[in-house]
């Protein structure tokens, strides 16, 4: 039995992707996509598409209901950056639209869920370098805030009602086909942006600054292996490390200049800086790696060679 899946949030960066990669899988009559409003059309088109606030449980419910839907994948989020400029909507929304869709499971209208937590649950007293799944969590964000709770409810609402949630701690995605969506690690995708339109980019973090990052494909890869697991693999339920590879804005230059020798970067380190300098810099995710044989593909020069490519490819440039 195929299962009939709700995108919550199917327009931003990954929810986009994660779509197109479902709808391949289970095929377009089994994908929902929703999102606030039909930004993208690329999701609209291909398959059936719902127009859903993600903090109106009775519009979620509603289309549950419709379609028959038995899982969930939550993608609508304020993130980091964003959240700081609005930390009670980062709040009202990032929590209430998981209270909907954890009580849908509790009461049994549907029987799986995808939530995505973060990097941002750590903080400035976590330990920086391999960190481990079972550590201090103490966020200096809204949205780390948001995800450390929210964190709790998933395991609560398994071990108290059963529900069957799933979660990762996402690390910084870089994508090639969505633009940033407001996050600290997205300078990693507006460098590849800028590096084939101007040749040159200014970058909103200090040169050193390392952090945790993951190619789309491995982020997509991970959320469906994870949602397709036995249920019986799956030993934490509030939410697993994720990891690929850490790397600093001056190694991705480096990188880049592989193929651009007259890319130029420079550093204007913003509000933002604050954010990255309390999350990790590299992250130990071994149980994800033992309980459901995670493993990633993508080292920072095949991301960089696929990045500049596609982006190439999109503005109709030759390839360098």
């Amino acid at each position: 039995m195929k299962p009939k899946i709700l995108i919550i949030g199917a327009c931003g960066q990954i929810g986009s992707e994660l779509t197109f990669k479902l709808r391949s899988i289970y095929g377009n009559d089994n994908v929902i996509a929703s999102d606030i409003n039909p930004a993208n059309l690329d999701i609209a088109k291909p398959g059936l598409f719902e127009i859903i606030d993600a903090q109106d449980y009775a519009s979620i419910k509603a289309c549950v209901e419709k379609y028959n839907i038995d899982t969930i994948y939550l993608m609508a989020a304020m993130l980091s950056a964003t959240g700081e400029k609005f930390p009670m909507k980062a709040w009202d929304l990032n929590m209430n639209s998981l209270f909907h869709v954890l009580n849908l499971a509790k009461d049994k209208f549907i029987k799986q869920v995808f939530w995505p937590s973060s990097i941002a649950v750590f903080g400035p007293t976590t330990p920086s370098e391999n960190t481990p799944q079972h550590t201090i969590t103490e966020p200096t964000t809204v949205y780390g805030i948001t995800k450390q709770v929210g964190e709790r409810w998933c395991e609560y609402y398994n071990q108290k009602y059963g529900v069957d949630v799933r979660s990762l701690r996402y690390p910084g995605i870089i994508s090639w086909k969505t633009q940033p969506g407001g996050g600290t690690t997205d300078y990693a995708v507006e460098i590849y942006h800028k590096a084939v339109s101007q040749k040159k980019y200014d970058c909103f973090l200090s040169e050193n600054t390392k952090l945790p990052m993951m190619f789309m494909d491995d982020a997509i890869k991970a959320t469906i292996d994870i949602m397709s697991a036995d249920a019986k693999a799956i030993k934490l339920r509030s939410s697993y490390n994720l990891a690929a590879i850490s790397f600093t804005p001056k190694e991705v230059a480096q990188s880049i200049k592989q193929h651009i020798p007259d890319f130029k970067i420079s550093y204007t380190p913003d509000y933002r800086q604050d954010i990255a300098n309390s999350w990790p810099k590299s992250i130990n995710d071994a149980a994800a790696r033992e309980d459901w044989n995670w493993k990633h593909d993508f080292s920072l020069q095949d991301i960089t060679k696929e990045m500049l490519f596609q982006l190439n490819k999109k503005c109709n440039t030759a390839v360098p």
